[in-house]
Parts: structure tokens; sequence; C-alpha cells
């Protein structure tokens, strides 16, 4: 920690053990999922390009606004990709020097932790629903292909398994002696 960091009043940071290796790879993979696996597809989509899906009912759902409606989704997937990997970096416990007004301030572990379990929670919630309702009416009759959830299942359930695992290695390493 930097000397302004621990000159910031309320900032005593308790010693943290470093998270171990299975947490890392479960952060990192749900960081990964979050970003690489569902924001390309989805800007491909919020650009007006229908892949996968039926093109007249693209248009139209896109016409009313389908477009902005991806791009904020992608933008809070990459935000949830931020979120699993602060549970395993130093940025976790103390905010680093590039966050305006925080720097140096010790991050509130229990609100990371909980905002992280409850991401992680919503998450594989969405993928059982969605899992049901694809299995319940499988049909080509929406916008997109009902066959993007044999991806799309998947790269939820790493997402919001990682983040889980990462969320709980995160809470057990910040609560000791709290």
């Amino acid at each position: 920690m930097s000397e302004f960091a621990a000159s910031r009043p309320g900032n005593a940071v308790a010693e943290v053990s470093p998270p171990p290796r299975w947490a890392v790879r479960a952060a990192y993979a749900s960081a990964l999922s979050a970003t690489v696996g569902f924001i390309p597809l989805h800007a491909v989509w919020a650009l007006g390009i229908p892949l996968w899906a039926d093109k007249g009912k693209f248009r139209e759902w896109y016409a009313v606004g389908g477009g902005p409606y991806l791009f904020v989704l992608s933008g809070l997937a990459l935000l949830a990709g931020i979120l699993a990997l602060s549970l395993v970096r130093p940025w976790g416990l103390v905010f680093p020097s590039w966050t305006p007004l925080l720097a140096g301030y010790r991050v509130p572990h229990r609100t990371l932790a909980a905002t992280a379990s409850a991401v992680s929670a919503f998450l594989l919630l969405y993928t059982i629903w969605a899992a049901a309702q694809t299995i319940n009416d499988f049909n080509d009759d929406g916008v997109f292909s009902p066959w993007i959830v044999v991806y799309g299942i998947p790269q939820f359930l790493v997402w919001g398994i990682g983040l889980a695992i990462a969320a709980h290695s995160y809470r057990r390493r910040t609560s000791s002696g709290r």
C-alpha cells in the first residue's frame, strides 16, 4: 500500500492473504466470460447486424431500442468483468491511484463481496430461467435463434460460477479479524 493510502483517515487495512490459485482462475474465467464471451456477439447485434437472428424481426426489435439496450448490457458485462477481477487483485482492497476521489481509500469489503454474490446469483438464476424457457418453448418464432443457448448457457455458467467462487474466496480472506 502506498504512503498516501496509509495516510488516509480510517484506512488501516488488515493484512489480507493473497487469493488462492483456484480463486484467481475462477475470477479470470468469469471476467473472460463476461467480456470476451458476452460482449463481442452483443456488440454485433448492437451495431444492427442480425447474426443468428430472424432479419425481419431483428430489424423491428432493433428499431424500438434493441441497439441501445445491447450497448447497456455490454457495458454492464464489462463492469462485471472488472468486478470479478477486483476480487483477486490489490485494487479490490484499496482503491488504486487512478480512481478519482477514492484513491488510497480502503474498498468496503462487505459491499464488494455482497455485490459479487448478488450478481452471481442473478446470472445463475437467469441461466436456469433461460434454459427452462428454451426447453419449454424451443422454436424459431423469436428474434434470435433458439440454438444460441447452446453457446449462451455454458458461457453464463462459467461467468456466474466463476464469480461465485471468487466472491467466496474474497469474503473468507477479507472477513478474518473483522
